[in-house]
């Protein structure tokens, strides 16, 4: 997997990655929110949604999923709220997750969060 080098936040590239949208829908999103895939991604779907339906076959905290694909994220809660819409993922908090799932450890998401935070 490439890494951020190639990284390009230009506002003009993030306007058209969220086609011009500043807010993320009424959907509340935080950092440690679980989305999961409920539907493969299909042809001609922008390429963001897509990356987000194959990073999330398994539940990825939404700041995962943002320093997978290198974009703030604030874009990324955007690009969530389409596909929450659209039925093509789901989203839980982990504190209502179920016991027996194989979830990531909030230790280890907090120190992810601290790490993109020094960015």
């Amino acid at each position: 997997m490439s890494g951020p080098s190639h990284r390009d936040d230009s506002p003009d590239r993030l306007y058209t990655v969220t086609r011009g949208r500043s807010r993320p829908p009424e959907h509340a999103f935080d950092l440690v929110t679980l989305i999961v895939t409920e539907q493969e991604p299909v042809a001609g779907m922008q390429s963001e949604h897509a990356r987000i339906l194959e990073l999330c076959a398994t539940p990825t905290a939404v700041v995962e999923v943002a320093a997978e694909l290198a974009l703030p994220v604030s874009v990324v809660k955007i690009l969530l709220g389409d596909l929450l819409e659209t039925g093509r993922i789901t989203a839980r908090h982990p504190r209502f997750a179920p016991a027996k799932a194989n979830l990531p450890d909030l230790d280890t998401l907090k120190q992810v969060l601290h790490g993109l935070q020094r960015l």
